[in-house]
């Protein structure tokens, strides 16, 4: 096929919303020749950027479904990957980080390090991808890098050294310093599409030499060749330099810093030479496979095309041709005609129709290559599965899916709307693990859930859209937890007889508060007193009492139930019997055990200006917020705090109407936490209320 793979970089750009990242993958295609004409997020023109195709993300202005594309830039192919900002798409960016090599971390060079950008960077060290950080909007009035670079640092404990300075800041933004050639880069022409290179400006030279000393001295830890002439004196070469920069990125010890304006068009073909750089080709990076036909034991993976095809399927769409599945090639080629394994599902398919990506344009290929990103069409599958080749039973491990925290619930407004529903919800849970829908037994409602008011909003606009499918929808709901909080003892003994074989089982033990997970369950029976064929019996009981709680209906956490005694009958127990008896005996405890409601606390960031300071602290305190810490810089200040989510809902608009629409807030799920009195008495009573109406039904 002739893909030269050394040559190939699969990037990704995250960042902060609104850091630019959409505005920066337009300019990164139109220079290098993939679009003709550079659209604006927010475009006059009607167009709107290419990476953002769906209607609704052109209205908004924001990305919400990651889109890929393939450009070339000087002899190296770069699969990019735009992903959203929004925490309410989290699983978008877990699932691009889940199979790129490298990022891009886009920074707003007046914003800083923001709340998003911490996220971001927090799942770049969970999935080891090493980064480039790019700091943009060096053209906005307040643009200080330098400071960007020393919160980089300190914040995200990042080696942030830079490897270029502006020349010139806000309006007066001309170009860059290279700090590794020590020359001045001006990027003339309407588009910046011609680069000019200078001598550096007289006033900027003492700075170039600070700056550079600054980055021969981070990066000579990463080459005794380089260490030795910075000792003696000598002139270090370029090339030396380039090599111990690349080296210390992909051991994930060293992030250089490059600084621009995607808007202004400045500075991004020196960002897209860093990508060739200093970001790891396929071949750098080493993935790894469970072996399930050997107790899942781990497989490094290789690069070799000869080998047999592994390949992950890590996005789903549904577009006007069907199926479309997006696979990252880890192992082996991928040729039109194989036939390969869904290694979860068990299930054989043939590679019909395979394509490569731009965003919603698609051209067809006959092969991929490894390290490639393609797509399949018209395979039956879920968002996460492995793909294998016949001969071997490889499965890679899965993404990190958080669990929704908000609910909804949905009614159709006619039959039509109804009949579409059913197909809208099961596209949009395929699509979307962190989308999930159940229909309530009690209420007899469908339930979607979710990972913020954003989340559920844009899938609920999508239903009307894509499917015609009016909904009415409820109060948005809290995923409450219940939990109990001291420990409790239980002795209880289920009988039932009713001519022939009664049922019996005596289960004793206690349940007590567990911080290390939801629950767990310890068999202490000594001496046969529940006979070991019933054990898991038990705790088949438990697990099915912990689903619903007695205060709210909701889902027990942190509970560990601990059998220690028992009974059983020789003729009477059973599988059911003991399993009755352990659901029977998790209820006489349960409120013996002073059980309590949890919520979800969510870490809330508030940015505005400082005038309004007073303002956004009132609003937090007014909604039980906690204030966990507060900085101000010059003329804005941003606000951390920990809100229950209960509390949240709406605050955009007030957050909006108390800054005059100046300030902006993210939230992001922190941690469970316990209900004040005063709500756990409202909660109880309405749930009691609930219960009461139904059975009075």
């Amino acid at each position: 096929m002739g893909i030269d793979i050394t040559k190939m970089r699969n990037i990704g750009i995250s960042a902060h919303i609104d850091s630019g990242k959409t505005t920066l993958s337009e300019r990164i295609l139109f220079y290098c020749d993939k679009i003709h004409a550079i659209h604006e997020v927010r475009g006059k023109d009607g167009v709107g950027a290419t990476m953002d195709h769906m209607e609704l993300e052109r209205e908004r202005g924001i990305t919400i479904q990651s889109a890929a594309t393939q450009v070339e830039w000087k002899e190296h192919t770069i699969n990019l990957i735009d992903t959203p900002g929004h925490v309410d798409f989290t699983i978008e960016v877990e699932r691009s980080l889940r199979v790129l090599d490298g990022a891009i971390l886009v920074l707003c060079a007046v914003g800083g390090v923001q709340s998003q950008s911490i996220t971001v960077d927090r799942q770049l060290k969970r999935y080891h991808v090493p980064r480039i950080a790019f700091i943009n909007k060096c053209d906005r009035t307040g643009a200080n890098p330098f400071k960007v670079k020393i919160q980089l640092r300190e914040k995200l404990g990042l080696n942030a050294v830079l490897i270029q300075i502006p020349i010139g800041l806000e309006d007066k933004l001309e170009g860059v310093v290279d700090l590794i050639t020590m020359k001045a880069m001006y990027f003339d022409g309407d588009q910046g599409t011609e680069i000019r290179y200078a001598e550096i400006p007289a006033h900027l030279k003492a700075d170039a030499e600070k700056y550079r000393e600054e980055l021969i001295d981070a990066v000579s830890l990463f080459s005794d060749e380089l260490a030795e002439h910075y000792l003696s004196g000598e002139a270090v070469p370029e090339d030396m330099i380039r090599v111990a920069i690349r080296k210390g990125t992909l051991a994930e010890q060293f992030v250089p810093v490059m600084v621009g304006s995607a808007y202004k068009n400045k500075g991004i073909q020196a960002l897209l030479d860093g990508v060739n750089n200093y970001l790891p080709n396929p071949t750098e990076v080493k993935n790894y496979a469970l072996d399930l036909d050997h107790n899942e034991e781990q497989k490094e993976l290789s690069c070799d095309d000869k080998s047999p095809c592994v390949a992950l399927g890590f996005k789903l769409e549904d577009g006007q041709y069907g199926q479309l599945t997006y696979v990252r090639i880890y192992q082996g080629a991928l040729k039109k005609g194989d036939e390969l394994i869904n290694t979860r599902a068990r299930k054989r398919f043939k590679v019909g129709r395979l394509v490569r990506m731009h965003s919603d344009d698609m051209e067809d290929i006959t092969e991929g290559a490894p390290g490639d990103i393609v797509a399949l069409f018209g395979v039956d599958c879920a968002s996460g599965d492995t793909f294998c080749g016949s001969s071997i039973n490889y499965a890679m491990t899965s993404m990190y899916v958080p669990e929704p925290v908000i609910s909804l619930a949905i009614t159709p407004k006619d039959k039509k709307s109804a009949d579409q529903l059913g197909k809208a919800l099961n596209r949009f849970t395929k699509e979307d693990p962190t989308f999930r829908t159940y229909v309530d037994a009690e209420s007899n409602q469908t339930i979607v859930q979710g990972m913020g008011e954003l989340h559920l909003e844009v899938y609920i606009e999508r239903m009307k859209r894509e499917y015609k499918c009016e909904v009415d929808t409820g109060r948005p709901q809290v995923a409450y937890r219940e939990a109990i909080s001291q420990r409790a003892d239980f002795n209880y003994t289920h009988k039932k007889q009713t001519g022939g074989s009664g049922q019996y089982g005596r289960v004793a033990g206690y349940m007590e508060p567990y911080a290390d997970g939801d629950y767990e369950f310890v068999d202490n029976v000594k001496g046969g007193a529940i006979p070991t064929e019933y054990v898991p019996s038990c705790d088949k009981g438990f697990k099915e009492a912990v689903k619903r709680g007695s205060l709210i209906g909701f889902p027990i956490v942190n509970i560990r139930c601990v059998i220690n005694d028992g009974q059983s009958h020789p003729v009477d127990s059973s599988d059911i019997a003991f399993q009755l008896a352990a659901i029977g005996a998790f209820r006489e405890a349960y409120g013996k055990a002073k059980p309590v409601i949890l919520e979800p606390i969510m870490k809330v960031s508030v940015e505005g200006p400082t005038e309004f300071q007073g303002n956004i602290y009132a609003s937090i305190n007014q909604r039980r917020g906690i204030i966990s810490a507060s900085t101000e810089d010059g003329t804005f200040s941003r606000v951390d705090a920990e809100v229950p989510l209960s509390e949240m809902f709406g605050y955009s608009t007030v957050l909006r109407s108390l800054t005059q629409g100046k300030a902006e807030f993210t939230m992001e799920f922190e941690k469970y936490g316990k209900v004040p009195q005063s709500i756990f008495e409202a909660l109880t009573k309405e749930y009691e209320e609930k219960r009461r109406k139904e059975q009075g039904r």
